[in-house]
């Protein structure tokens, strides 16, 4: 994030959060620049930013100056999903790669993906963390961390866990190829082809792929788009479907935005506890968190160790490294075991390269930036999905992550909506890829993670025009 972003992105805190209101004068050029070291020239393109994201308004030879009211926000969606609970087979593969082959080419404007920019991430920094990690490599060490992973980054790891207030030995750690292979592990671990799975409705796509791939089968578990899988609704599910696992993503949920609370993370660990049922946790979106403070944990309630809480540093570091870990508790043994038999190890040089970067400490510094970036983001596409598309449109507001969950009108494909922006290189992922039903057919999800160029902003505009014309000849 520029300097300039990161005071505008500062600035619309203070505005969102009340600090700063309505009619209040902004600080001159003169004094921002004096009191956050910039120069005049940064703190002109913050404010021009905030201009342009209509939060603050110039007055001649006055200064800039709060606005009397806040864009106009498309409202959030309100309804909690409500799916019929029955167990199924999952057969969403086809539908997925047909979407996603289609939108691998530099030339598609990005709405689709499931990334972030990689120009988000530091990496000529990670590549001399690499350069200066590989002369130190012990060649025993090829060997002793083979399947586990690499000793120096379970310790990084387990001391962030530490940190959020979690006591995990770094012999509990499995490092993994990114955090779906610890995914896929965990499933394997305890489930056996012809079992059921309890999964959100709707939920990652990946989750129904891997459901599909082992053979399981799926029961959606009602989910609102703000707080999160029902609870009420678990205990029903789990009481008739006897089900392995639940699979479940508390923080920022893809594609959702949803989180559970703190008392409602607690109340789940103690359910899933009470009937032994695991909790597989895709825990990838935690760290971009956009309040004050990290998410807690579902494992800090976690005394059983029915727990397998999944994480990688792909959404928040480097995405082409592919590391990722499970912190499996009482099922480290059968992870680890799974491990042998997939893959065996995951990248070393890789792995040596994360655990020096974290222990130089510039991963936490990387974060802020980052957090602040996705924030901002999240606003200006918001925004743009006001401006550009039908009054009509639902938009979540996620508290992090880098995803909004689209309602169109009832009676509008987003199939088609798809296959129309992906003629004009646009990509976008259509509600029916996130459910094993094939639900939420008037649903979209919009990826925040990239800047909203002069580009994305015409390419949102695009969207808007073909779900318009669509309402009108459903009409």
């Amino acid at each position: 994030m520029k300097r300039y972003e990161a005071l505008a992105a500062r600035i619309g805190d203070e505005i969102g959060a009340g600090l700063l209101r309505p009619g209040d004068r902004l600080p001159s050029v003169r004094q921002a620049s004096a009191s956050h070291d910039l120069s005049p020239a940064t703190v002109f393109q913050a404010y021009y930013l905030l201009e342009r994201r209509g939060l603050v308004r110039a007055r001649a030879r006055s200064g800039y100056y709060v606005t009397a009211t806040a864009p106009i926000l498309p409202p959030e969606p309100e309804q909690a999903s409500r799916p019929d609970g029955e167990s199924r087979p999952v057969a969403v593969t086809e539908l997925v790669f047909d979407i996603l082959e289609s939108a691998t080419h530099r030339e598609v404007v990005p709405l689709g993906s499931a990334f972030p920019s990689p120009l988000l991430f530091p990496l000529p920094k990670l590549g001399k963390a690499l350069a200066a990690s590989l002369p130190s490599l012990d060649p025993w060490s090829t060997v002793d961390d083979l399947t586990p992973g690499h000793l120096a980054l379970r310790r990084q790891i387990a001391l962030r866990y530490r940190i959020d207030g979690v006591v995990i030995d770094p012999d509990e750690i499995v490092v993994t190829n990114g955090a779906l292979e610890a995914l896929h592990l965990c499933l394997a671990a305890v489930s056996a082809p012809g079992d059921t799975v309890l999964i959100e409705s709707p939920c990652f796509y990946a989750c129904l792929q891997a459901v599909e791939r082992h053979g399981l089968r799926a029961v959606e578990v009602a989910t609102d788009p703000r707080e999160g899988i029902d609870l009420a609704a678990l205990a029903a599910a789990i009481v008739r479907h006897r089900p392995k696992a639940l699979w479940l993503m508390s923080n920022f949920q893809n594609p959702l935005g949803a989180s559970l609370v703190e008392a409602k993370k607690r109340e789940l660990v103690a359910l899933l506890a009470r009937h032994r049922v695991p909790l597989i946790e895709d825990d990838v979106y935690a760290e971009l968190y956009f309040g004050n403070r990290r998410p807690p944990l579902t494992k800090a309630f976690d005394n059983e160790g029915w727990v397998m809480h999944c994480s990688s540093f792909s959404k928040t570091l480097a995405p082409g490294y592919r590391v990722g870990w499970v912190a499996p508790g009482r099922f480290t043994r059968e992870v680890a075991r799974q491990k042998v038999m997939a893959t065996l190890s995951t990248s070393l040089p890789a792995q040596m390269a994360l655990a020096r970067y974290l222990d130089k400490g510039g991963y936490d510094r990387h974060l802020r930036q980052l957090r602040l970036t996705l924030a901002a983001q999240r606003d200006d596409y918001t925004a743009a999905i006001g401006r550009e598309f039908p009054k009509h449109t639902r938009v979540s507001r996620p508290g992090g992550g880098y995803f909004l969950w689209l309602e169109l009108a009832q009676g509008i494909d987003a199939l088609a909506i798809q296959r129309a922006a992906m003629a004009l290189n646009i990509s976008v992922a259509p509600g029916p890829m996130f459910s094993a039903g094939g639900a939420f057919g008037n649903c979209l999800r919009i990826n925040t993670g990239h800047p909203l160029t002069a580009r994305a902003e015409s390419a949102l505009e695009t969207l808007g025009k073909l779900v318009r014309d669509a309402g009108r000849e459903g009409v």
